[in-house]
């Protein structure tokens, strides 16, 4: 089958584009005819280059959040100015430098061009536009504020994004400093530790303990370094594909939320996140019973995600929303309060907005805080363990008298 692209006109006149598949060119037009379309142009597709063919493997690799910020604020202010909905997607896919992204943005335009609304056709792309982001779109053509909308959306991404960031920053230091403490570490011990073990084997005397613990563990290290790094790989393996089975992501994200220190921020975080979407969907129109499904689908955290579940099947029955999640033990009190006062009094979304703001200042406060306890926490971990070594091989040095025997 052939791919060829046409330009045509339907009864009313209107203009009309995109791609039939069929045998030859003899068929498409027979095909294009039979649906009552008078032909304006029709061209083969031309097989894309092999450069082109590269980025379909990218299919797999997700569109970074600030690109999906940039294309929903771009959209929101073309809709606003009055450029019709084709003629920006197609301004979009022109600019767009991710050569992926582009194609899949030309992809959405042809679709819109073919009768879709802008809904349906996002929601073709759903390892791109999240469940979020369609039904937002598809709230927002309902109202017809979908420029409004599509600028909560890119508001929304906007704060995500700058949430990862903080936290990944304030991850990265510590990270950086603990993998190179142990490289430093197993270097000291499979390099540097073995000249002093045979400078000390011709002493003839009895090594202090601590000398003769770290020559013994260097000795280990060196005899089984590969035979651990296979042990390593396999373990790491093995934990990789059970935290990928349903049982292992509910204990594992369990874990996460009791962990000293980083549990309480993993909390802070998911229900900043959960107050921050429900509010957006919300106000955006969409039902609510919709709204906590698509939360429940960006939780992040399987033990939240359960949670939501278990919300949204009381709120089919007619419950509140308050009282199923204060069962849930997730959520603290007071954001159950505050939910609640804001179902009594009609302000449901204006108070998880609220609750959002404080729990963004939360996350703040806690990976500042965090930062500033891990970074001598590791200096301290990075100069015991080095400090260890150094003098435990330049003991017998010290103490060269006693060891000789004089």
């Amino acid at each position: 089958m052939e791919k060829f692209k046409y330009l045509v006109k339907d009864k009313e006149g209107k203009t009309l584009r995109g791609i039939v598949e069929a045998a030859s060119k003899d068929s498409a037009i027979q095909s294009l005819r039979s649906k009552e379309l008078t032909i304006v142009t029709l061209e083969q597709e031309k097989r894309k280059a092999f450069s082109l063919d590269i980025s379909r493997v990218l299919k797999r690799k997700k569109i970074k959040i600030d690109e999906l910020v940039i294309f929903s604020r771009q959209l929101a202010t073309m809709v606003d100015s009055g450029i019709p909905l084709v003629t920006a997607l197609d301004i979009l896919a022109e600019q767009t430098e991710n050569m992926f992204f582009k194609e899949v943005v030309s992809k959405i335009r042809d679709d819109v061009e073919t009768g879709s609304s802008l809904s349906e056709a996002l929601g073709k792309h759903k390892n791109i536009f999240s469940g979020l982001f369609v039904n937002m779109v598809r709230a927002g053509e309902s109202s017809g504020m979908l420029d409004e909308i599509l600028d909560r959306v890119s508001t929304y991404l906007e704060k995500t994004s700058i949430l990862q960031k903080k936290i990944k920053s304030a991850l990265m230091y510590p990270l950086v400093v603990t993998v190179m403490a142990l490289a430093i570490t197993t270097f000291l011990m499979i390099k540097v530790v073995p000249v002093f073990s045979e400078i000390y084997a011709g002493f003839g005397a009895q090594l202090p303990m601590p000398t003769q613990v770290m020559l013994n563990i260097s000795a280990f290290m060196r005899k089984y370094f590969y035979v651990a790094i296979g042990i390593f790989v396999m373990f790491y393996v093995f934990i990789n594909r059970y935290v990928k089975t349903e049982k292992g992501k509910i204990k594992l994200d369990t874990l996460k939320l009791k962990l000293p220190v980083f549990g309480v921020l993993i909390r802070k975080v998911a229900v900043g996140k959960f107050t921050r979407t429900l509010s957006t969907l919300v106000r955006s129109g969409v039902p609510i019973l919709s709204s906590l499904e698509i939360v429940s689908k960006t939780a992040d955290n399987r033990v939240v995600e359960i949670a939501v579940d278990k919300v949204r099947e009381n709120v089919k029955e007619g419950e509140p929303i308050a009282d199923p999640l204060s069962r849930s033990g997730v959520f603290p009190p007071m954001v159950v309060r505050m939910i609640s006062v804001g179902e009594q009094t009609g302000e449901l979304e204006k108070m998880l907005g609220k609750i959002a703001d404080f729990y963004d200042e939360q996350v703040d406060t806690a990976v500042s805080g965090l930062t500033s306890l891990i970074e001598p926490l590791i200096i301290a971990f990075l100069g015991i363990v080095i400090g260890s070594i150094v003098i435990a091989m330049f003991l017998p040095i010290l103490q060269i008298s006693e060891v000789m025997g004089m």
